[in-house]
């Protein structure tokens, strides 16, 4: 029956060897090579798609690393700023006591300047006044006055001034 369809069996047989040396040089030589390389590329595809979970893991993690650090450098900044005002604030407060006891001192040393001033003021006066009540004494009386008499006047003048 295969014979009226034109098929003889040396040939056939022979087709099969042939086909069959075909597709083992073909196997061997070009289907296994590229199936080889085929493995390694999706190998190599695999490996970089779990490279870039690490990395995106690795990402995710430094990201939260730098947001922490970022946080932290700013409670420090914000904790440098308080400290700086509250030495500030300290600076501020000693200068002001020393600005405040140095002008109790200026103060004090005035009113000891005017204090002195106004003893020697008054001193010159009282001597002042003696000196013009010996004057006036010895013009109206008319008489030369002894320097035993000049003192005595100048102190009793004085003595009444001072009451």
């Amino acid at each position: 029956m295969l014979e009226t369809l034109g098929i003889q069996w040396p040939k056939l047989i022979a087709q099969l060897i042939n086909f069959s040396i075909v597709l083992f040089v073909l196997w061997r030589f070009a289907y296994k090579p590229v199936f080889q390389l085929l493995e390694s590329r999706r190998q190599k595809i695999a490996d970089s798609v779990a490279n870039s979970d690490k990395i995106k893991a690795q990402l995710a993690e430094t990201e939260l690393e730098r947001k922490r650090v970022l946080a932290e450098a700013g409670d420090q900044a914000s904790k440098l700023i308080e400290d700086a005002r509250a030495a500030a604030a300290r600076v501020s407060e000693a200068e002001t006591q020393k600005a405040i006891a140095a002008a109790e001192q200026i103060i004090a040393k005035a009113r000891e300047a005017a204090m002195r001033d106004h003893a020697r003021m008054l001193a010159e006066l009282k001597r002042e006044v003696g000196r013009l009540v010996v004057q006036t004494t010895a013009t109206v009386t008319g008489k030369v006055l002894t320097a035993e008499d000049q003192k005595r006047l100048a102190v009793e003048a004085e003595r009444q001034i001072a009451a």
